[in-house]
Protein backbone atom coordinates (compact mmCIF):
# COMPACT_ATOMS: atom_id res chain seq x y z
CA UNK A 1 0.00 0.00 0.00
CA UNK A 2 2.41 2.15 0.99
CA UNK A 3 4.29 1.86 -2.54
CA UNK A 4 1.49 3.66 -3.91
CA UNK A 5 1.68 6.64 -1.48
CA UNK A 6 3.50 9.70 -2.43
CA UNK A 7 1.99 12.07 0.39
CA UNK A 8 4.26 12.00 3.13
CA UNK A 9 1.88 13.24 5.66
CA UNK A 10 -1.17 10.70 4.61
CA UNK A 11 1.71 7.41 4.65
CA UNK A 12 2.90 8.91 8.21
CA UNK A 13 -0.93 9.25 9.16
CA UNK A 14 -1.74 5.89 8.09
CA UNK A 15 2.05 4.63 9.92
CA UNK A 16 0.54 6.28 12.98
CA UNK A 17 -2.80 4.46 13.35
CA UNK A 18 -1.40 1.24 12.14
CA UNK A 19 1.56 1.29 14.65
CA UNK A 20 -0.84 2.53 17.73
CA UNK A 21 -3.83 -0.17 16.60
CA UNK A 22 -1.76 -2.69 16.25
CA UNK A 23 0.17 -2.29 20.00
CA UNK A 24 -2.93 -1.09 21.41
CA UNK A 25 -4.44 -4.82 20.18
CA UNK A 26 -1.59 -7.10 21.17
CA UNK A 27 -0.57 -5.01 24.51
CA UNK A 28 -4.04 -4.09 25.40
CA UNK A 29 -5.25 -7.82 25.06
CA UNK A 30 -2.50 -9.31 27.12
CA UNK A 31 -3.36 -6.29 29.50
CA UNK A 32 -6.88 -7.19 29.81
CA UNK A 33 -6.36 -10.75 30.06
CA UNK A 34 -3.57 -10.94 32.05
CA UNK A 35 -3.94 -7.96 34.77
CA UNK A 36 -7.54 -7.58 34.96
CA UNK A 37 -9.47 -10.50 33.89
CA UNK A 38 -7.65 -13.39 35.34
CA UNK A 39 -5.71 -10.84 37.93
CA UNK A 40 -6.84 -12.52 40.93
CA UNK A 41 -6.94 -16.17 39.57
CA UNK A 42 -3.19 -16.21 38.23
CA UNK A 43 -1.56 -13.31 41.03
CA UNK A 44 0.86 -15.74 42.17
CA UNK A 45 2.04 -16.66 38.96
CA UNK A 46 3.58 -13.06 38.21
CA UNK A 47 7.06 -12.53 38.13
CA UNK A 48 7.76 -9.82 40.11
CA UNK A 49 4.17 -10.15 42.77
CA UNK A 50 3.91 -6.50 43.49
CA UNK A 51 1.73 -5.01 40.48
CA UNK A 52 2.33 -1.83 38.88
CA UNK A 53 0.39 1.34 40.01
CA UNK A 54 -1.85 3.48 37.90
CA UNK A 55 0.07 6.30 37.02
CA UNK A 56 3.10 3.50 35.49
CA UNK A 57 0.88 2.69 33.08
CA UNK A 58 -0.44 5.76 31.94
CA UNK A 59 3.56 6.70 31.89
CA UNK A 60 4.43 3.54 29.81
CA UNK A 61 1.31 4.37 27.56
CA UNK A 62 2.43 7.88 26.99
CA UNK A 63 6.00 7.20 25.84
CA UNK A 64 5.00 4.26 23.71
CA UNK A 65 2.93 6.68 21.65
CA UNK A 66 5.71 9.11 21.12
CA UNK A 67 7.75 6.28 20.11
CA UNK A 68 5.09 5.86 17.66
CA UNK A 69 5.51 9.14 15.97
CA UNK A 70 9.27 8.62 15.80
CA UNK A 71 8.78 5.44 13.79
CA UNK A 72 6.17 6.77 11.63
CA UNK A 73 7.90 9.38 11.12
CA UNK A 74 12.00 7.22 9.70
CA UNK A 75 9.25 4.98 7.86
CA UNK A 76 7.66 7.55 6.48
CA UNK A 77 11.14 9.13 4.76
CA UNK A 78 12.75 6.02 4.08
CA UNK A 79 9.73 5.08 1.74
CA UNK A 80 9.47 9.13 0.28
CA UNK A 81 8.84 8.85 -3.23
CA UNK A 82 12.56 10.32 -3.38
CA UNK A 83 14.33 7.89 -1.09
CA UNK A 84 12.11 4.63 -1.72
CA UNK A 85 14.28 3.83 -5.27
CA UNK A 86 17.11 3.41 -3.22
CA UNK A 87 15.33 1.11 -1.19
CA UNK A 88 15.00 -2.67 -1.54
CA UNK A 89 11.43 -2.11 -1.58
CA UNK A 90 9.77 -4.41 -4.07
CA UNK A 91 5.74 -4.48 -5.28
CA UNK A 92 5.53 -8.34 -5.08
CA UNK A 93 7.64 -11.18 -3.94
CA UNK A 94 7.83 -12.48 -8.06
CA UNK A 95 10.17 -9.76 -8.43
CA UNK A 96 12.71 -10.60 -5.97
CA UNK A 97 12.49 -14.28 -6.08
CA UNK A 98 11.00 -15.08 -9.73
CA UNK A 99 7.71 -16.71 -11.23
CA UNK A 100 8.09 -20.54 -8.94
CA UNK A 101 5.62 -20.08 -6.06
CA UNK A 102 7.90 -22.92 -3.69
CA UNK A 103 11.13 -20.00 -4.16
CA UNK A 104 8.65 -16.85 -3.46
CA UNK A 105 7.29 -18.48 -0.21
CA UNK A 106 10.90 -20.06 0.63
CA UNK A 107 12.32 -16.30 -0.18
CA UNK A 108 9.33 -14.61 1.58
CA UNK A 109 9.60 -16.61 4.90
CA UNK A 110 13.52 -16.65 4.97
CA UNK A 111 14.13 -12.73 4.45
CA UNK A 112 11.18 -12.01 7.63
CA UNK A 113 13.72 -14.57 9.31
CA UNK A 114 17.02 -12.59 8.17
CA UNK A 115 15.32 -8.92 9.77
CA UNK A 116 14.79 -10.99 12.82
CA UNK A 117 18.00 -11.70 12.86
CA UNK A 118 19.79 -8.60 12.04
CA UNK A 119 17.30 -6.95 14.55
CA UNK A 120 18.33 -9.32 17.18
CA UNK A 121 21.96 -8.29 16.58
CA UNK A 122 21.31 -4.77 16.23
CA UNK A 123 19.13 -4.74 19.59
CA UNK A 124 21.91 -6.55 21.68
CA UNK A 125 25.14 -4.14 20.91
CA UNK A 126 22.89 -0.98 20.44
CA UNK A 127 21.47 -1.97 24.17
CA UNK A 128 24.79 -2.60 25.71
CA UNK A 129 25.74 1.03 24.18
CA UNK A 130 23.01 2.99 25.77
CA UNK A 131 23.54 1.30 28.90
CA UNK A 132 26.68 3.44 29.16
CA UNK A 133 26.35 5.36 32.25
CA UNK A 134 26.38 8.69 30.57
CA UNK A 135 23.62 7.25 28.05
CA UNK A 136 21.76 5.61 30.71
CA UNK A 137 21.13 8.40 32.47
CA UNK A 138 20.47 10.70 29.40
CA UNK A 139 17.71 8.49 27.55
CA UNK A 140 17.46 4.91 28.58
CA UNK A 141 16.55 5.39 32.15
CA UNK A 142 13.21 6.72 30.85
CA UNK A 143 12.38 2.62 29.85
CA UNK A 144 13.67 1.56 33.45
CA UNK A 145 11.52 3.98 35.11
CA UNK A 146 9.60 0.33 34.48
CA UNK A 147 11.31 -1.75 37.22
CA UNK A 148 8.26 -3.85 37.15
CA UNK A 149 7.21 -4.00 33.65
CA UNK A 150 3.32 -4.46 31.96
CA UNK A 151 2.78 -5.13 28.60
CA UNK A 152 2.07 -1.16 27.32
CA UNK A 153 5.98 -0.68 28.31
CA UNK A 154 7.48 -2.44 25.41
CA UNK A 155 7.65 0.80 23.39
CA UNK A 156 8.27 3.25 25.95
CA UNK A 157 11.36 4.89 25.26
CA UNK A 158 12.71 8.19 25.81
CA UNK A 159 12.25 10.00 22.14
CA UNK A 160 15.94 9.70 21.84
CA UNK A 161 16.18 6.25 22.54
CA UNK A 162 13.03 5.42 19.80
CA UNK A 163 15.00 7.34 17.50
CA UNK A 164 17.83 4.99 17.87
CA UNK A 165 16.03 1.78 18.65
CA UNK A 166 14.04 2.06 15.14
CA UNK A 167 17.60 2.96 12.84
CA UNK A 168 17.32 -0.39 12.29
CA UNK A 169 14.41 0.42 9.99
CA UNK A 170 16.83 2.26 7.13
CA UNK A 171 19.65 -0.49 7.48
CA UNK A 172 17.03 -3.38 6.52
CA UNK A 173 15.16 -1.57 4.39
CA UNK A 174 18.07 -0.67 2.12
CA UNK A 175 19.84 -3.98 2.23
CA UNK A 176 17.28 -7.00 2.40
CA UNK A 177 14.65 -7.27 -0.80
CA UNK A 178 11.71 -7.00 0.45
CA UNK A 179 7.89 -6.25 0.27
CA UNK A 180 5.35 -4.48 2.76
CA UNK A 181 3.99 -7.72 3.70
CA UNK A 182 7.70 -8.88 4.94
CA UNK A 183 8.22 -5.64 7.16
CA UNK A 184 4.68 -5.45 8.39
CA UNK A 185 5.88 -8.94 9.48
CA UNK A 186 8.49 -8.42 11.22
CA UNK A 187 7.62 -5.64 12.53
CA UNK A 188 4.64 -7.71 14.09
CA UNK A 189 6.39 -10.47 15.26
CA UNK A 190 8.48 -7.38 17.13
CA UNK A 191 5.80 -6.02 18.54
CA UNK A 192 4.32 -9.33 19.84
CA UNK A 193 7.43 -10.52 20.86
CA UNK A 194 8.40 -7.22 22.88
CA UNK A 195 5.05 -7.26 24.34
CA UNK A 196 5.50 -10.94 25.79
CA UNK A 197 8.82 -9.48 27.01
CA UNK A 198 7.35 -7.16 29.00
CA UNK A 199 4.24 -9.08 30.12
CA UNK A 200 5.35 -9.94 33.72
CA UNK A 201 4.08 -13.31 33.40
CA UNK A 202 6.15 -16.21 31.53
CA UNK A 203 4.21 -18.26 28.96
CA UNK A 204 7.07 -21.17 28.71
CA UNK A 205 6.89 -23.93 30.57
CA UNK A 206 9.52 -25.60 33.49
CA UNK A 207 12.86 -26.57 31.80
CA UNK A 208 12.45 -24.07 29.20
CA UNK A 209 15.93 -21.97 29.97
CA UNK A 210 17.46 -25.20 30.24
CA UNK A 211 16.34 -26.90 27.22
CA UNK A 212 19.28 -27.41 24.21
CA UNK A 213 17.12 -25.51 21.89
CA UNK A 214 15.04 -23.20 25.01
CA UNK A 215 18.25 -21.40 26.56
CA UNK A 216 18.83 -19.51 22.91
CA UNK A 217 15.22 -18.12 23.63
CA UNK A 218 14.50 -14.98 25.48
CA UNK A 219 11.71 -15.08 28.18
CA UNK A 220 9.38 -12.72 29.66
CA UNK A 221 11.91 -13.81 32.98
CA UNK A 222 15.08 -13.03 31.09
CA UNK A 223 14.00 -9.56 30.11
CA UNK A 224 11.82 -8.54 33.15
CA UNK A 225 15.02 -9.77 35.40
CA UNK A 226 16.56 -7.11 33.13
CA UNK A 227 14.43 -4.54 34.39
CA UNK A 228 14.33 -5.29 37.80
CA UNK A 229 18.49 -5.70 37.65
CA UNK A 230 19.59 -3.59 34.43
CA UNK A 231 22.68 -4.99 34.67
CA UNK A 232 22.53 -8.06 32.34
CA UNK A 233 19.96 -9.37 29.80
CA UNK A 234 20.30 -7.63 27.08
CA UNK A 235 19.01 -9.52 24.26
CA UNK A 236 15.06 -9.28 21.83
CA UNK A 237 14.32 -12.56 20.25
CA UNK A 238 17.45 -14.78 21.48
CA UNK A 239 19.63 -14.84 24.12
CA UNK A 240 22.31 -16.21 21.54
CA UNK A 241 24.16 -12.81 22.04
CA UNK A 242 24.17 -12.72 25.80
CA UNK A 243 25.51 -16.18 26.01
CA UNK A 244 28.02 -15.95 23.49
CA UNK A 245 29.25 -12.30 25.89
CA UNK A 246 28.65 -13.80 29.11
CA UNK A 247 25.79 -11.45 29.91
CA UNK A 248 23.02 -13.48 30.97
CA UNK A 249 22.25 -12.87 35.05
CA UNK A 250 23.82 -15.98 37.19
CA UNK A 251 20.30 -16.31 38.44
CA UNK A 252 18.45 -16.87 35.12
CA UNK A 253 17.86 -20.46 35.23
CA UNK A 254 17.12 -20.36 38.94
CA UNK A 255 15.06 -17.74 38.63
CA UNK A 256 13.25 -19.10 35.51
CA UNK A 257 12.27 -22.36 36.94
CA UNK A 258 11.23 -20.83 40.73
CA UNK A 259 8.59 -18.85 38.24
CA UNK A 260 7.55 -21.92 36.34
CA UNK A 261 7.02 -23.92 39.25
CA UNK A 262 4.39 -21.30 40.48
CA UNK A 263 2.84 -21.52 37.08
CA UNK A 264 2.91 -25.35 37.59
CA UNK A 265 1.24 -25.40 41.12
CA UNK A 266 -1.57 -22.69 40.26
CA UNK A 267 -2.42 -24.75 37.04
Amino acid sequence: MLYDIDNYWLTWSILIAFLSIRYGVIAGTMFVWWYMIRRERWAAQKIQPKYPAAQDYKREFGYSVITFFIFSTIASVVYLPQVRPLTQLHRDVSEIAGANTAWQLAYWIGGVVLMLVLHDAYFYFMHRVVHNKKLYALIHKVHHLSHNPSPWAAFAFHPLEALTEFLIFPIIAFTIPHTLGMIATWLGIMTLYNAYGHLGFELYPKGFSTHWLGKWINTSVNHNMHHKYATSNYGLYTLVWDRLFGTVHAKYDETFEEVAARKSIAG
